[in-house]
């Protein structure tokens, strides 16, 4: 296991402190230009260095600030030569475009972008394959906007409800803190509440990690210091199952 550290909310720096110590923190100059193009040099040097960690047979556990970051973990397995399923906890269903986005909030369309939608400024500077959409298991997802719902149900992208799923190829296994219900994580940027409790995310947690073959881990939280021990707590068991 080797912990990599982008300390970035989409093109801005994050301060700490960070639940888990890290071996190598990812955080490149970056050049006067849009959000996108900003993070596309974040995230080609965290590919880098998934891909890198794989190559000598440690399982990356990366700790960002934003969804986004899990198009970089996806493209670095993929350059290590593996083809994952991403399984990904989430309160929200990440699938909105510039065209659907009511907010334009460029965090929520790191699954669009696997699939192959959405801006493709940061896919195509990581030369991330799309992921097909059988690949893609959301769970939880349980706040989702008119058109993500709709674009979910027309999609073959299986969403379902927090579960230990098993499945039967390498996984990228991807969790952003507000999966926890609100009253659970304080602190979120976008808190959702009547979700599962931190317990029973643990408890799925580490059925997912025994149960598959996780060859890479993404965790997502603006809000590391705020989010306390949630944030810790996941982090923490997800860096020992790895």
């Amino acid at each position: 296991m080797t912990v990599l550290l982008s300390p970035f909310h989409l093109d801005e720096r994050l301060d700490g402190p960070w639940p888990l110590e890290a071996e190598a923190t990812i955080d490149p100059a970056l050049p006067e230009a849009g959000a996108w193009e900003r993070m596309a040099v974040i995230a080609v040097d965290v590919a880098d260095a998934v891909a890198a960690a794989l190559r000598d047979a440690r399982v990356p556990v990366v700790l960002s600030g934003d969804c986004v970051a899990a198009l970089a973990v996806v493209a670095g397995v993929q350059a290590a030569g593996v083809e994952p399923t991403v399984v990904w906890l989430d309160a929200h269903g990440d699938v909105q475009s510039p065209e659907t986005s009511a907010s334009g909030y460029l965090g929520g369309m790191p699954i669009r972008q696997l699939v192959g939608g959405a801006d493709r400024t940061v896919p195509d500077a990581l030369a991330l394959r799309p992921i097909d959409e059988a690949d893609i298991v959301l769970l939880d997802g349980r706040d989702l906007d008119p058109p993500e719902a709709t674009f979910i149900a027309g999609s073959r992208i299986r969403h379902l409800p927090l579960q230990p799923v098993v499945v039967p190829c390498p996984i990228v296994l991807h969790v952003d803190l507000d999966v926890v219900d609100a009253r659970d994580a304080p602190g979120l940027l976008f808190p959702v509440e009547d979700g599962p409790s931190l317990d029973m995310v643990v408890a799925v947690l580490q059925q997912l990690v025994e149960r598959n073959d996780v060859v890479a881990i993404s965790i997502a939280c603006t809000t590391w210091e705020r989010s306390g021990h949630a944030a810790r707590r996941i982090a923490e068991l997800l860096a020992a199952a790895a």
